[in-house]
Order: C-alpha cells, then structure tokens, then sequence
C-alpha cells in the first residue's frame, strides 16, 4: 500500500506539474532565481552562469542580466529617497571565491573564516545573483552598514525589487553566516516579499514551500484514489 501510495503521488506529479520540478521546486533549478546554495547545497566548480556588467555607482561589477536590471531599479529608488548605494561585489567565480576564504582563514583563522566566507562552491555570488553594497562612495563591509540610513533603506525596500537581504540578525543558526545586512541576493519580486512578510530566512521558507508542495500532493492522490 505504501508503495502504492508512493507512486500514485509521483504519476500525479508528473501530471500537475506540467512545468516539470523546476515549477514545484525552484530551489532546485540553478538557472533560475530562487537556487538555494548554501554549505548543504553546493555548485560544482565548473559552473558559470552568463552575467553582464551592472550599470550603477560603485566598482564595477556583474551579475545575471535579471538581477542586473532589478538592482539598477533599486539604485535608482534609493538615490531618489537620497539614500545612495554603491556596488562592491557581484558574481564571483568558483576560483575567486576559493582565493577570498583562503585568505581569511590564514588571517583570522577557521572558525571566523566559516562564519564570514562561504566556501568555494557554497557562495550565492558564483550564481550571478547576490551583490554586496555599501553607502555611496564607500566599499567597506560592516555591520554597520545595517545602522546608516542606505542599509536601513535596503533592509526595509529591497524586497520590491526582488532581493532579499539574505543573512539577518538572529538567524545565524539557521543560515550559518553572521549578520551581513549589505548582503542583497535576488530571488524574484514574488518571492521576495514572501520572504520578507514571513520573517524567516530562505531555508526556512524553502523547507515550508516544499512541505507545501508535498502535502498538496498527497492530498490530491487521496482525492482521486478509487
């Protein structure tokens, strides 16, 4: 009967889910933009998505052209409610991204490196999709960008343009970063205010999605079983 139940579930898939697993289970497509990565869902080295430069103030950056557009939008917004931005770091390769967590384990040691770098393969910025900022005309990464007025701004706007601020203050446990509140990453306007309205951090709402999916899922099968 189990297994029964089992596959009755997984034909009904297959039949709800004409869009294939990318439309139940975003966090599994990797060209689309709510991939979840983190130290437990890792990319393979060789993967590189295709970025363009951002057109916004700050060093010169890159990122997936979606994310591009929707974070030149942000930046327009922010400098109108004169709470400038500027870009520090967009897309970074599997390579650099080796190079930054080398560097700080030697400096700081492993267990600072952990909480502050991810690890090569495990970054939201090899996916073309995360952007670091600063105030206008400043590139230092702190804290305390989440006290002046432009990471206030962030912190309570960005969702309206598609990103989530991805590591927040409390959830340490669950995202195993640090508070980082320059940390931007785009997931879709859809998805961001979700995730800004629940107050939980990405895996968390990827879990309750996926819970979702499954129990409606099963609730169907029940429905149509003879």
């Amino acid at each position: 009967m189990l297994l029964q139940n089992i596959l009755s579930v997984v034909a009904l898939s297959a039949t709800l889910l004409k869009g294939g697993m990318d439309v139940a289970m975003p966090d599994k497509n990797i060209d689309g933009p709510f991939f979840l990565v983190n130290r437990q869902h890792a990319i393979h080295e060789a993967y590189v998505p295709e970025v363009r430069t951002v057109n916004a103030t700050g060093m010169r950056q890159a990122m997936r052209d979606e994310a591009a557009t929707a974070l030149e939008e942000m930046f327009q917004a922010a400098k109108a409610d004169k709470a400038g931005l500027s870009t520090v770091s967009g897309y970074r390769s599997y390579a650099k991204q080796a190079t930054i967590y080398a560097r700080k384990h030697k400096t700081a040691g492993q267990e600072v490196a952990d909480s502050l770098v991810a690890l090569p393969g495990t970054s939201e910025h090899q996916l073309g999709l995360a952007m670091d900022l600063a105030q206008k005309g400043g590139s230092q990464l702190s804290s305390g960008f989440g006290n002046t007025k432009a990471g206030q701004w962030v912190n309570a706007n960005a969702y309206r343009y598609g990103f989530i601020v991805r590591y927040q203050k409390g959830q340490e446990d669950v995202t195993g970063y640090a508070f980082e509140p320059w940390h931007v990453r785009y997931v879709g306007k859809a998805y961001a205010k979700a995730i800004f309205d629940s107050g939980l951090p990405m895996e968390s709402y990827v879990s309750a999605h996926r819970l979702e999916i499954y129990e409606f899922l099963i609730q169907q099968t029940s429905e149509v079983r003879p």
